[in-house]
């Protein structure tokens, strides 16, 4: 469809990426809590979902989503369940443990979108992280109260760092988690 809408190839692949951000990884961790009374399932699965999309790098890249220029949604999925997994084990609450999840598929799906829009190709600039900032902090205090809004403010500072293979996912969930679980 955004092809047809004259949207280069890298741009219309970078939205089906926030969009698989938020879709898959954003609603997906809003259900957790609600679905689940132990992180096993939900990290298991997610470290699965890790497998499958590392097998399709092998196999025959996924052309609609992945990019030969970055694994990144392979870091996703493996920073979604590992920082689930780790807050939820030491604090025993599901609900503040779904907060990194939420951070980088909501939050971090949102600078994607804006700056797609404003310079129609992946890039870093500070639009994203202002556009991340609203939806970083309420999302972080929905679920996680003052700590969450926290970590919300965090995830929002940190996610322009990258050192590649090291990716914004792996940085806002690692940075965010410390802060969840030191605080806590």
């Amino acid at each position: 469809m955004l092809l047809r809408r004259r949207y280069p190839h890298n741009v219309a692949i970078y939205f089906v990426r926030k969009y698989i951000h938020m879709a898959g990884g954003g609603v997906v961790a809003l259900l957790v809590p609600h679905l689940f009374t132990s992180p096993i399932v939900p990290t298991v699965l997610s470290l699965g979902f890790t497998l499958l999309l590392l097998a399709a790098r092998r196999l025959r890249l996924l052309y609609w989503f992945q990019t030969g220029e970055n694994a990144y949604e392979v870091n996703f999925t493996i920073a979604w369940g590992l920082s689930l997994y780790a807050i939820w084990t030491l604090t025993g609450d599901p609900r503040l443990a779904v907060v990194p999840a939420l951070l980088i598929s909501f939050g971090d799906g949102i600078t994607g979108v804006v700056r797609n829009l404003l310079f129609k190709r992946r890039t870093k600039h500070w639009s994203g992280n202002l556009a991340m900032l609203p939806v970083s902090i309420g999302l972080g205090y929905a679920y996680g109260g003052p700590l969450g809004a926290i970590a919300g403010i965090v995830a929002s500072l940190v996610e322009r760092l990258e050192a590649p293979p090291i990716d914004d996912n792996l940085i806002i969930a690692a940075a965010t988690t410390l802060v969840i679980i030191l605080l806590h």
